[in-house]
């Protein structure tokens, strides 16, 4: 693993959305490594001609989850639309000339809301970010072979848990709550997560500067 400065990190993104008419970068960790914080600097960074299409988005709805009764599991892999994101990400790659409009998860309410994220056809690079993006079980398969590039992000489990904890803390979650979700479903989630790494184009730990 290598410790990359963001700048280093942009201009490959860049490079890549160059090759155009359209690329996707996919960025994936275990809970808590920093791809979202990662996922979005780099589209900040590369400016409005790129746009961040998380995997969140295709959370399954709560009354779903409870109907099939993994609410307790949420955030686990059979917790997500699948097919419905590699036929969003099949739609992006695509590149036609209408605005493609994306679904958002909003933690305030714990839900995905359909149609919040609009990609207008001059967006060059779309930069997807989440857990399951390079498992190879169907359907999730189809995910890596329309990403263009993936990088894995990678973090001491010490401070990945701290932050984890610290985050569902920030969402509401009490202490004990907090650390009971990140050593116990998250935990298996990231084990899982883990098993993916070798199949990653970059394996990065971000630093400041």
């Amino acid at each position: 693993m290598t410790s990359y400065p963001l700048d280093v990190l942009t201009a490959r993104a860049a490079a890549l959305a160059d090759l155009g008419p359209r690329r996707l970068l996919g960025i994936v960790g275990p809970p808590g490594a920093g791809k979202s914080t990662l996922a979005a600097r780099i589209v900040d960074a590369v400016g409005p001609t790129a746009a961040l299409v998380p995997m969140d988005g295709y959370h399954l709805a709560e009354a779903e989850l409870h109907r099939l009764g993994r609410h307790d599991r949420k955030g686990a892999i059979d917790t997500f639309d699948a097919a419905g994101y590699v036929s969003m990400l099949g739609r992006l790659a695509a590149a036609g000339p209408e605005t493609v409009y994306a679904p958002a998860f909003h933690r305030e309410i714990e839900e995905p809301v359909a149609g919040s994220i609009p990609v207008p056809p001059e967006v060059r690079l779309v930069v997807t970010e989440g857990n399951y993006l390079l498992v190879p079980d169907e359907p999730w398969s189809g995910v890596r072979l329309l990403l263009d590039e993936v990088w894995y992000v990678d973090l001491d489990e010490e401070e990945r848990l701290r932050r984890l904890v610290a985050r569902h803390m920030a969402y509401g979650r009490s202490q004990v709550e907090a650390k009971a979700r990140s050593y116990g479903s998250d935990q298996v989630n990231a084990e899982l997560i883990a098993t993916t790494r070798l199949r990653a184009d970059l394996v990065v730990r971000l630093v400041d500067g």
